[in-house]
């Protein structure tokens, strides 16, 4: 399956440590360089026990210098908690040490808590400030001017490929704007996503950047040796949902054949985990490529949350046809 990366956000699952997570990061993204994903992202979140992906540039420079092929970048860089010129010189650093593998994708949503955005935003950030913030951060990677006063170094002239994350039309119409590769959160806001998609392809304007629309998808994939073992492994990733809805800071939890739910509760996870693929490998690999040819996505990003490592292993390397 070509197009096909992972999304990871170096989970803190329940009875491990940080230093765990990010050993379990390590390997999967050589799980994944071995089994022909095309990158890996990690997500920036913070103030969050179970994620511990906060400081994402560090993260992913530890993650490109153990893996040897694949390209690792932000899934993203949540813009208003910093300065565009300091993302700028971040990954023209990891550019510089680790050439042509760098990503980029931006958000606007803080990843935490109205306090921890508070403590983090460099300023109060007006309703038009995230446009703007990444145009000057676009600004900041291109090759810098003669007459060009404040550079970046790194940064100016970096080979780093910029998306703009989103899951609502504001994210679709900003990226097709700017001529840049669009990436919806499917997997966990899929509300808006063929609306997004068709104003992302109505309105895209060639750039520097791109020649055409680009677009990728993050849905959710759990392959199991049955269809009952996978939907028994997706309890865990239906916990983690039902505690953030609660306003919950979830651990992974281990997956049980007693979840318990209320018709609300049902209905609101039908939808939230409705770009999920839940089954055997030829199920999610056939369920994925309906999907593909449904909404004309170049790539799917897949997040997979369970909670038992070698067999979250397992199901990456079945997802992506081992």
């Amino acid at each position: 399956m070509t197009g096909l990366s992972v999304l990871d956000l170096c989970a803190v699952v329940e009875g491990s440590s940080i230093p765990e997570a990010f050993a379990r990061t390590v390997d999967t993204a050589r799980t994944a360089e071995a089994a022909g994903y095309d990158r890996l992202w990690i997500a920036e979140h913070h103030g969050m026990p179970g994620v511990a992906s906060a400081a994402t540039a560090v993260v992913i420079a530890h993650v490109a210098s153990r893996t040897t092929t694949i390209r690792v970048g932000a899934g993203g860089i949540m813009l208003p908690n910093h300065s565009p010129l300091v993302v700028a010189e971040q990954f023209g650093t990891l550019d510089a040490l680790f050439p042509g593998r760098i990503d980029l994708g931006l958000g606007r949503a803080p990843g935490t808590d109205g306090a921890t955005a508070q403590a983090l935003r460099h300023r109060h950030a007006g309703p038009d400030a995230y446009p703007q913030d990444v145009a000057e951060l676009l600004r900041f990677l291109a090759p810098a001017r003669p007459d060009q006063a404040l550079i970046a170094v790194p940064g100016a002239g970096a080979n780093v490929p910029v998306w703009i994350l989103g899951s609502s039309p504001f994210s679709a119409q900003l990226a097709a704007a700017l001529g840049l590769p669009y990436a919806f959160a499917a997997h966990f806001a899929p509300t808006h996503l063929m609306a997004s998609l068709a104003l992302y392809h109505q309105h895209f304007r060639p750039s520097v950047h791109l020649d055409r629309p680009r677009t990728m998808i993050g849905v959710n994939a759990i392959a199991g040796e049955t269809e009952d073992e996978a939907q028994y492994l997706a309890t865990t990733q239906a916990m983690m949902f039902l505690e953030l809805r609660r306003g919950g800071r979830p651990l992974g939890r281990p997956p049980t054949r007693d979840l318990r739910l209320s018709p609300e509760e049902r209905m609101m996870l039908d939808h939230v985990l409705s770009c999920s693929f839940v089954g055997t490998p030829a199920q999610v690999r056939a369920g994925m490529d309906a999907f593909r040819a449904q909404t004309r996505a170049d790539e799917l990003i897949v997040s997979c949350s369970v909670y038992d490592h070698e067999l979250r292993q397992r199901s990456l390397r079945w997802t992506a046809g081992e």
